[in-house]
């Protein structure tokens, strides 16, 4: 499936910049209106070094699409602003199934793989911040 797809690929992406699968821990939740609620209980009873959140929203399947999309969006965005780690939204957002099949290709770079670089790349600068002299 297009989920599946982008879970692969940020593991894939994780392991190909030193990360162990070990490492990873993953929580599946019904649908991408349920991401924001389930992160905040993450950032509550654990210590992640950055939560990515993954999914696809696609428009001829989903009722109130926009609706969906912006609050799974708007919560997301929320948490990262109040939070001292990344939190990443990598939900892709499409009008069909041909679309999300495109941005959730296995075997390259796909908004899993995406996300996981930006992650990575986002503790860097977060740990750079923390650690500069006031």
């Amino acid at each position: 499936s297009k989920i599946e797809n982008l879970l692969q690929g940020a593991q894939d992406s994780f392991v190909h910049y030193g990360g162990k699968n070990s490492d990873l821990i993953v929580y599946r939740v019904p649908g991408a209106f349920e991401i924001p609620g389930t992160i905040q209980k993450i950032l509550k009873s654990h210590d992640p070094d950055a939560i990515v959140a993954l999914g696809a929203i696609i428009r001829g399947e989903t009722h109130h699409f926009d609706y969906v999309a912006t609050e799974s969006a708007r919560g997301i965005a929320e948490l990262s602003l109040n939070a001292d780690i990344p939190i990443i939204n990598g939900v892709i957002t499409t009008d069909n199934v041909m679309q999300a099949k495109a941005r959730s290709r296995l075997g390259g770079r796909n908004k899993g793989w995406d996300s996981i670089e930006a992650a990575l790349q986002t503790i860097s600068v977060y740990q750079k911040i923390f650690s500069d002299p006031k």
